[in-house]
């Protein structure tokens, strides 16, 4: 790679940091297991970046090594994923009990849901985003939401 990918490669990475870290804090809660877990991510990302052969798919690709991280970090903490902060208004409008139902309602869905979930609701991220980023289907998306919702009207 050539001195000037190396500055695109590190720029583009800078320029997805907010929504790394963002991705990160929503599965591990913690601002500073985030920011390792983006720091981890980054370090994975430019030592495979060669493998890289669709630079279009550069930010799904970096979504995927960010959840890879969190997901290797909460294996080795063995926690399990609680539910992203809901937004400020959203949260000062929701009672303390309605918060931790949905949290525990998240926890108990199935990871593939879950996952499915989180980045749609609270990354707003596409159906066809989400597809790219965990590398199913667009139809599987649509199905694992449609379910999750499902089960998370269940649990509540």
């Amino acid at each position: 790679m050539t001195l000037m990918d190396e500055e695109v490669f590190f720029q583009r990475l800078a320029g997805e940091h907010r929504k790394l870290y963002a991705i990160a804090y929503s599965y591990l809660r913690s601002e500073a297991d985030a920011l390792e877990a983006v720091q981890e991510a980054s370090c994975r990302a430019w030592m495979k970046h060669k493998k890289l052969k669709n630079e279009q798919a550069f930010t799904p690709w970096l979504i995927r090594i960010t959840i890879n991280c969190c997901m290797d970090e909460l294996r080795r903490k063995k926690r399990v994923i609680p539910a992203e902060k809901l937004k400020e208004k959203e949260a000062q409008e929701m009672r303390c009990s309605d918060r931790l139902d949905l949290e525990r309602a998240m926890n108990r869905m199935k990871p593939k849901y879950r996952h499915a979930v989180m980045l749609k609701y609270y990354q707003d991220m596409t159906a066809a985003e989400i597809a790219k980023v965990l590398n199913k289907p667009e139809g599987t998306i649509k199905t694992w939401l449609r379910e999750g919702l499902k089960q998370l009207r269940n649990y509540l």
